[in-house]
């Protein structure tokens, strides 16, 4: 933004930052980190393999929530009568909601405790009123579809005054940590050239041809 941050921005940014860190070796940035390690290549190679897997599906749910919460909050009307347009716009047009929904949190901590930092450090405003009402309606309509630490996220900085075309960049930032430390477990604890990735698969392509002569 090209401001120095205010001790409640720094703490705020800590937490966002803190809170996407990568904790494990399956999303695709890590399986490429280590990958690129595997075949003998250098530290920042490995970590730039991992960056360039971050796409619209691994790390881009915190872009597009913000870009729609950032074009829907000001729209006039509280915040649940936009929620029930906003869903209902989405489900004419047959897209999902990025940001919402967890494969085991009914409700995610981490999206408590940033928002709980947001309340304290007064980030709190339209964006995180739109995003705790979207989650309200998905309920009332039969869908238990929690805010995720993406759509927190999102709601976060789209407060604080952030574009939403830097979503990514929060991703980026905080999953560089943890693909650094994934590189340098794979260089020193694992065999060069090692079978990453799928172990059970079966050819189902073409049958054998026979070339012309």
């Amino acid at each position: 933004k090209g401001e120095l941050p205010s001790p409640a921005e720094a703490r705020m940014m800590d937490a966002i930052l803190t809170s996407s860190v990568d904790h494990g070796v399956t999303p695709p940035s890590s399986l490429a980190t280590r990958t690129v390690v595997s075949g003998g290549n250098p530290l920042n190679a490995a970590v730039a393999g991992g960056i360039l897997t971050i796409g619209d599906t691994h790390g881009g749910a915190i872009e597009q929530c913000a870009r729609i919460l950032q074009e829907w909050a000001p729209k006039e009307g509280d915040a649940e009568s936009v929620a029930q347009e906003l869903l209902d716009d989405l489900s004419s047009r047959k897209m999902r909601m990025p940001g919402f929904g967890h494969r085991l949190h009914k409700t995610d901590p981490r999206t408590i405790r940033l928002f709980e930092m947001a309340d304290e450090l007064n980030f709190s405003g339209k964006h995180q009123n739109l995003a705790r009402a979207v989650e309200k309606v998905f309920a009332e309509r039969g869908k238990a579809l929690p805010i995720n630490v993406d759509g927190a996220i999102a709601a976060v900085i789209s407060d604080m005054g952030f574009d939403w075309r830097l979503g990514k960049g929060f991703f980026i930032i905080s999953r560089t940590v943890g693909l650094v430390a994934q590189a340098y477990e794979e260089r020193t604890r694992e065999k060069p050239m090692r079978k990453l990735g799928m172990s059970d698969y079966e050819y189902d392509g073409p049958a054998p041809r026979e070339l012309d002569s």
